[in-house]
């Protein structure tokens, strides 16, 4: 039950990212922000959550809870998200993005660390699951709203992706009322735990490769379907290469459990950077088709192999107590 649940939390998140992540850019270009202002927008919308993130991090390992967190940062996103509806130029825009994506990024570290949390005391019971079974229900939503999205703008305004992601940010509301509330140990001491964080040698490796790989991903998801519909792609096939990218990333996520146990999480980080190098140069060279069809295939690497690498590293080598900290700072 607690596995379906948690499942729930991830389909709500990426059904929303399915929307977000390809079109949202769109939409602003829709209203009327330049390239650089487009990328001012989506670079706040993730840079804020490095401070954010870790921050409401904290007081979830000082409370040792994480379900009455997520539920007030889901009721938030929901009021901020709205003031999309009455900003129609770039500061109106850039103060809403910063003000929604403090609240929506920071309920992704929580989910991961709640489901990290339940999965090993239910394994510590005789129970449990594996995390990749229930994240990958997160991918399967993505892959249905970034297709359904890619045809929706195909027939109807940018205004009707926000709507969809609006009705997606909602749903998390409801969502997060039947999480398990798993608790962990209160975090002890004084001052912010991210200090022993850092001073692990190991976990700032690992820390410093995720953040480059995953931060390579930062134009892709910025100006992808820009970049695309320029090079004449329709708006249905970007979102089937959208998809293609997560199907792989799902596989993966099937055989997750397999895989960690013949290569460790950090070989898996290392696969991870590697396939981002030829991706990248690759996506860079050439945007014909089937090229691009055989590059969104390394997503299942880049962004999978990856995230699965450092979900498994904490899981193993952080105190429970310390692990939304450590989740926000991936």
């Amino acid at each position: 039950m607690n596995a379906f649940r948690l499942s729930l939390f991830y389909a709500a998140y990426f059904a929303m990212g399915g929307f977000m992540l390809p079109f949202f850019p769109v939409w602003l270009e829709a209203k009327g922000l330049t390239a650089a202002n487009i990328g001012i927008v989506i670079g706040m919308a993730t840079f804020v959550r490095v401070f954010s993130n870790p921050i409401i991090a904290h007081i979830a390992d000082r409370r040792g809870t994480r379900k009455p967190i997520i539920i007030i940062l889901a009721v938030l996103a929901v009021l901020f998200f709205s003031f999309y509806a009455v900003a129609h130029s770039f500061w109106p825009i850039l103060l809403v993005t910063i003000l929604f994506s403090s609240c929506w990024g920071a309920t992704q570290p929580l989910g991961e660390s709640l489901t990290v949390l339940t999965a090993k005391q239910g394994k510590a019971n005789g129970g449990g699951f594996e995390y990749g079974r229930v994240r990958l229900w997160g991918s399967l939503t993505f892959i249905v709203t970034a297709v359904g999205g890619g045809k929706v703008l195909a027939d109807y305004s940018p205004d009707a992706i926000m709507i969809l992601i609006y009705a997606m940010v909602v749903l998390m509301v409801g969502v997060a009322l039947f999480l398990p509330n798993t608790r962990a140990g209160k975090a002890s001491g004084k001052g912010f735990p991210i200090a022993p964080l850092l001073r692990n040698k190991a976990f700032l490796q690992v820390l410093i490769a995720a953040a480059l790989i995953q931060a390579s991903h930062a134009v892709y998801y910025g100006f992808g379907t820009i970049h695309w519909q320029r090079a004449g792609i329709s708006d249905t096939v970007i979102g089937v290469l959208w998809a293609e990218g997560v199907v792989a990333e799902i596989i993966l996520f099937i055989f997750g459990a397999a895989v960690l146990r013949r290569s460790g999480p950090m070989r898996l980080i290392i696969i991870g950077g590697l396939a981002g190098i030829l991706r990248w140069i690759g996506t860079g060279l050439d945007d014909s088709l089937p090229v691009l069809f055989v590059l969104q295939a390394l997503h299942g690497l880049t962004f999978g192999a990856t995230h699965l690498g450092v979900i498994q590293f904490i899981s193993d080598k952080v105190p429970d107590e310390l692990s939304a900290t450590a989740l926000s700072l991936n």
